[in-house]
């Protein structure tokens, strides 16, 4: 065994300097002619012609030896003795390390020697006449190496042929192959200046017969020599390619057996790939541009064979490319990206005027197997789809200006070669094994699919495939669709649905989303439930923030648009079935994910929560839904109601989006009638937050009122109120138990703080008169539609709708309770809910400062009014504002006895009030006609007379409670009812009203009419 300085080989194109230090060819003494007589007999024979006996290997070896220094004709059957001497000393290596005996052996000892002077005769003669010698021993050590590789596979020892490394250390530490190693590696070294290819025809050759079993001589000579195998190997196999036809061009590795040399070639590049792609790649990128580039005469480093020099091999070098990327996909991987970067339209060009000179059956073998190699791309294929696409796109009137267009012939080119691509992914996704199974139901696991490398890359850019094909740009959008739609039905519902998400939230027009019809079309007849299952896809991308405030209106936009297409389709003759049957779909979908699209009714971008809103007042409403989730939708509605109604006062202002903003007013309304008609629970929460939305402090301004504190007095500004540094807890803990809270709580730190004088009030903030009666009118609107709903009217208090179109329809009764108790609570918390009954005039001192607190509420919400009257319209509801009406009409009461103006007119909000009050407690049935009608003379008396007339009102709701066991149903008029002739007798409440007027008969004599019993 050689030492471990001896064993350590690095190739570098010259022989071991150590083995040839220490095994020089020593000077021997020439023969004589007898002597060397003897030796090529004992040769021939194997017999020593002296002594009579058969020679030894060891013997028969050396004469060998000396005949090769003496007689070089005899170098041919040399050698061939040789091969037997270094398989006995392979054989004996083998069997050594099987029966695990030591590597310095006997049998290395008596052949390792020979083998070394072997080398050292051979590698003296290449070094000194390498032309003769070099060519001569590359070809018989590598075929030797290929025969020993073979033979030695199946040992025990020997590694499996896939591991290389494994392999190479094995053979490397055996004298015999690493001699052989050395010495074709040297006779390359030798060869590279004048003649590579003859010595790499020989490795291909060996390789073609000897492979796996010779690949760990390629993976280490490759790496010895990288740059010259690479580029030798590829030019010889190009050669013959040529040689065989380069017409054949097929699919797969079968063209191997048809050119030998090709599937060795292929080989080669792979073992070199792991360690020299960089250089692979440069390489075969620099065939593929010399093939195109015009002839040119030989540089002084080229060979007179060198394949750029031969037109033929020229044509054939692209066919010869396309056949190894064919049977190499690491190949191709290599190459492709660059490759796209690499033709330009000058190459573009270049290539075709190459191509045109090619025979049809050979142009369309190059254009099936260019089709094969993008579908089996492993990557790169967006780009490669955005080249073709981009090419064989036509020049539109737009784009092309001063922008050259691409070649004709170019385009055209691409055009075909883009359709045979289509075509063949058609094919390869639903010829797949179980494409006829398709289903909802089946399971893709119970048989292997065919894997699509270039499909599978381009799910991955499904979003910027949808984009490309929204652009509606002549041909190109219909091929991308319809790769679309290849891809959603490889890719299995999973990419269909994220197709038709990114469709859905990327079209902008009517004309783009029309797309995601055709895709549906497309996709529903093999996969359910698509619609659904995309919708959750787009709820999922809200609930993740991946879209900006745009992309996410446009979204809920189409949404909408998606359902909207089945009214419009039912309105229409001819209805698309596939369209109409999506949007009914959709609708359901997005029904059912109300609750996520609700949040978006508050989002801070106005464009968005517009678009939810028109989203939800078009969506169809749930079955059945949990009360958690109709509660905060109806909270959500409500909410933005008010901020529409703010948006369109801000937009008056400036006068710009006037309609826009009215419109978003007009779906916020239909949106909350829509919810109040849903279920009893949703009309409660939607009346409740209504009111109490429109007297919160930051919504009173939209409806004229004014910010108002716990006793129902305005605040002033901070800029108007200055910090007092007043501190209840403070106050409390000094006062102790001493604090007198009689009466309420209300009575305590209402006017101001002790020491510090009375709060400041503030002079009302004049807002714009027509703003603030459009707001209320609209607020009206929308809650008498919640209260009339004509769903609800049966339901809850078996009211019947009026029979005539033009009445509007009745208040709900239940509704208006709501209302009234809504009202009631935030007007005056503290008030009990059992107070209906009124006391006697005197009792209210007992309450001034609630009636204090009730009167300066109205004062600051002018809205309550309104609301009083849409509950007096929904007999018996008013019963339950008894409190409250109380409240206001002794603040009324004391007001009116210690005015001392000349006429009611000089107090003109008390007037008013006075007259809503009597009004809505006329409307509500409180008192009867005779009384109801009192308000119309208040304009035209003292303060003292209209106390007179409201202390009458005042005695008559004392002594007939307003109870709601008095109310009974009509059901001629669809409502509640008062029979007033059950009550007492209704004269002795007149009487002053009779009085008043025979006082001021001059003036109110036109209306004693209306106070007739």
């Amino acid at each position: 065994m050689l030492s471990d300085q001896t064993m350590s080989v690095v190739f570098d194109g010259t022989p071991l300097k150590a083995m040839q230090s220490s095994h020089s060819v020593t000077q021997q003494p020439a023969l004589s002619t007898q002597e060397l007589s003897q030796e090529i007999k004992s040769f021939i024979s194997g017999v020593d012609a002296v002594q009579g006996r058969k020679l030894s290997v060891r013997e028969h070896a050396r004469c060998a030896v000396r005949l090769l220094r003496s007689v070089p004709a005899c170098r041919g059957a040399v050698l061939e003795h040789l091969r037997g001497v270094y398989d006995e000393h392979v054989s004996a290596f083998l069997h050594n390390l099987e029966t695990e005996g030591s590597a310095s052996s006997g049998v290395n000892s008596n052949l390792e020697d020979i083998i070394q002077e072997v080398h050292g005769v051979l590698s003296e003669f290449i070094r000194l006449n390498p032309r003769a010698w070099a060519p001569l021993v590359s070809a018989w050590a590598v075929d030797l190496l290929g025969q020993l590789s073979t033979k030695h596979a199946g040992r025990r020892v020997a590694p499996h042929s896939s591991s290389l490394n494994e392999l190479l250390q094995l053979w490397m530490s055996c004298a015999a192959t690493r001699s052989l190693m050395e010495a074709y590696s040297q006779c390359l070294a030798a060869m590279l200046a004048w003649c590579p290819d003859a010595c790499v025809d020989a490795l291909l050759d060996t390789s073609v017969q000897h492979s796996p079993h010779f690949d760990w001589v390629v993976a280490h000579i490759g790496s010895a020599f990288p740059g010259t195998i690479i580029s030798r190997v590829l030019a010889c196999g190009l050669k013959d390619f040529c040689s065989h036809g380069a017409k054949e061009l097929v699919i797969g590795v079968d063209k191997g057996s048809r050119v030998p040399k090709i599937g060795s070639v292929v080989g080669i590049l792979g073992h070199l790939a792991s360690h020299h792609s960089d250089s692979i790649r440069k390489e075969l990128l620099r065939m593929f541009q010399e093939s195109l580039s015009p002839s040119s005469p030989l540089s002084p480093t080229s060979s007179s064979t060198s394949w750029e020099s031969s037109p033929q091999l020229r044509r054939a070098a692209v066919p010869f490319l396309l056949q190894l990327a064919a049977m190499s996909p690491n190949l191709f991987g290599a190459v492709s990206a660059e490759l796209v970067e690499l033709l330009r339209p000058p190459v573009l060009i270049q290539l075709q005027a190459l191509l045109q000179g090619l025979p049809r059956e050979e142009l369309d073998n190059m254009l099936g197997l260019a089709v094969h190699l993008i579908s089996q791309s492993p990557s790169g294929g967006a780009r490669v789809l955005r080249f073709l696409a981009d090419t064989a796109t036509p020049a539109s009137v737009i784009i092309s200006g001063p922008t050259p267009s691409p070649h004709e012939g170019v385009r055209e080119g691409c055009d075909r070669l883009l359709q045979m691509l289509l075509l063949h992914l058609h094919k390869l996704v639903f010829n797949r094994s179980d494409a006829a199974e398709v289903g909802p139901h089946h399971s893709a696991l119970s048989q292997p699919q065919r894997v699509i490398p270039f499909l599978d890359e381009l799910q991955s850019h499904v979003g910027q495939l949808c984009a490309e094909t929204l652009r509606l740009e002549r041909k190109r959008h219909l091929w991308l669709h319809q790769l679309l739609c290849l891809l959603s039905v490889y890719g299995g519902p999973s990419v269909a649905t994220e197709a038709l998400c990114q469709l859905l939230t990327q079209a902008r027009n009517p004309e783009e989303l029309a797309l995601a019809w055709q895709l549906h079309t497309t996709l529903s007849s093999c996969m359910a439930g698509l619609v659904p299952s995309a919708v959750t896809r787009c709820v999922a991308q809200i609930h993740t923030h991946t879209l900006g405030p745009r992309q996410l209106r446009q979204l809920l936009l189409n949404l909408a648009a998606a359902i909207q297409s089945q009214d419009e389709e039912r309105r229409g003759a001819a209805a698309a079935g596939a369209q109409s049957s999506m949007a009914v779909q959709m609708g359901s979908a997005v029904s059912g994910h109300l609750h996520d699209f609700g949040p978006l009714l508050l989002h801070g971008d106005p464009a968005v929560s517009q678009a939810a809103v028109y989203l939800l007042s078009c969506s169809p409403l749930p079955r059945t839904s949990s009360p958690a989730h109709l509660l905060l939708l109806s909270r959500a509605a409500v909410t933005h109601f008010f901020l529409a109604l703010r948006r369109r006062g801000e937009a008056g202002k400036v006068g710009r989006d006037v309609g826009q903003a009215g419109e978003a007013v007009n779906c916020s309304v239909q949106l909350l009638s829509r919810f109040a008609a849903y279920s009893p629970l949703t009309l409660k929460a939607v009346l409740q937050q209504l009111v109490e939305g429109a007297l919160h402090k930051g919504n009173a301004d939209l409806f004229g009122g004014q910010i108002a504190d716990m006793s129902g007095a305005p605040l002033a500004s901070p800029s108007v109120s200055p910090d007092l540094g007043a501190s209840l807890l403070d106050i409390n803990c000094r006062f102790g138990t001493t604090v007198n809270f009689s009466g309420s709580v209300w009575s305590v730190f209402h006017a101001g703080v002790i020491g510090k004088g009375l709060k400041v009030r503030t002079a009302p903030h004049l807002l714009d008169p027509s703003g603030v009666i459009q707001n209320i009118q609209t607020l009206m609107s929308v809650v008498v539609q919640c209260c009339s709903s004509s769903g609800l009217n049966g339901s809850i208090n078996g009211s019947l709708a009026t029979s005539d179109p033009d009445e509007p329809p009745p208040i709900n009764a239940e509704a208006a309770k709501v209302i009234a108790v809504t009202l009631v609570e935030n007007v005056c918390p503290d008030v009990a809910n059992g107070e209906l009954s009124w006391p006697p005039e005197e009792h209210a001192r007992t309450t001034v400062e609630r009636d204090i607190h009730i009167r300066r509420c109205f004062e600051a919400h002018p809205v309550l009014f309104s609301l009083l009257q849409v509950v007096a319209a929904g007999r018996p509801a008013l019963c339950y504002c008894s409190a409250v009406l109380r409240g206001l009409l002794a603040t009324l009461l004391s007001h009116w006895e210690s005015s001392r103006g000349v006429s009611s007119t000089d107090s003109l909000w008390h007037l008013q009030a006075s007259c809503l009050l009597v009004s809505c407690m006329g409307e509500g049935q409180l008192l009867p006609p005779v009384l109801a009608n009192v308000h119309e003379a208040f304009p035209h008396l003292t303060p003292f007379e209209v106390r007179l007339l409201l202390l009458a009102v005042w005695e008559y709701v004392r002594g007939n409670g307003p109870m709601p066991q008095k109310f009974v149903f009509s059901s001629e008029k669809g409502q509640f009812c008062r029979d007033f002739s059950r009550d007492g007798d209704v004269a002795r409440y007149v009487a002053p009203i009779h009085s008043v007027l025979h006082k001021n008969i001059d003036r109110l004599g036109h209306l004693c009419w209306r106070f007739q019993l």
